[in-house]
């Protein structure tokens, strides 16, 4: 991908208002490399058994495209067999920017870690996204807020950006993209919102080919295990961008 348009869908999704103490870190796999199992360096592989097992998930704003996944492919605990397998993964219409999924836990949960997978041989194995959550109990809270509306106006509370786009080199790949906070606590949340857009602009085949979403829940001793939580551990790390301004 050239670099002025990485650096615009860097620029169009970066920009958030306050200062955060979320984390971001992620692993790609390159396709030489990649396979079913979904085997990291340091992130886990994909579970069956984690707190979105449970969630039900709903398409805010968006289409998705004709050969993709349903929604569930993302929280059922099972990931593509192959680099290119369009019904294993969820992904947006081609020539569109994206849309908006919302993740929603039958109750509250204390939530440690959020990690995204992704599987493509090209341009659709990057992730970009805004993360949002929402406790349920804001007064003012949309649970449905359309593109162009932003989710902060209406009750939600914006956590980080993802995004895996590579500097340079090979795009393909597997990608786990782990967020969590500082203080080991992403806080106690009933709704997730994901607001997903394209990782290139070459062509029409920009929407990732996202293959499952796991969230790792807080258990009441504290005791369980964060991946990829030492800034020693050879992962990709990224702050929490920090600007005056948002967009939604």
């Amino acid at each position: 991908m050239p670099a002025t348009l990485k650096i615009l869908l860097t620029l169009l999704v970066l920009i958030v208002p306050v200062f955060l103490n979320a984390q971001v870190e992620f692993e790609h796999v390159p396709n030489r490399s990649a396979t079913a199992d979904f085997k990291f360096d340091r992130l886990p592989s994909p579970r069956k058994d984690d707190a979105a097992t449970n969630a039900k998930l709903t398409l805010v704003d968006g289409t998705p495209d004709g050969g993709s996944a349903e929604l569930n492919a993302l929280t059922d605990g099972q990931v593509p067999a192959h680099a290119d397998e369009p019904g294993a993964n969820f992904y947006f219409d081609a020539g569109t920017m994206g849309g908006r999924i919302r993740m929603d836990f039958p109750a509250p949960v204390e939530i440690k870690q959020i990690i995204s997978y992704s599987w493509h041989p090209g341009s659709r194995g990057p992730q970009l996204y805004k993360l949002y959550a929402a406790g349920g109990s804001e007064a003012n809270l949309n649970l449905a807020p359309k593109r162009g509306i932003d989710p902060v106006s209406c009750g939600w509370r914006f956590i980080a950006t993802v995004s895996t786009i590579p500097k340079q080199g090979e795009e393909g790949g597997q990608y786990a993209a782990s967020v969590t906070d500082a203080s080991g606590n992403l806080g106690k949340v009933r709704y997730l919102l994901f607001d997903c857009y394209v990782t290139e602009l070459n062509d029409d085949y920009g929407n990732t080919f996202y293959s499952e979403i796991d969230v790792i829940g807080l258990s009441r001793n504290r005791s369980n295990k964060s991946y990829g939580s030492d800034s020693s551990n050879g992962l990709q790390q990224i702050r929490a961008p920090v600007s005056s301004l948002h967009t939604p």
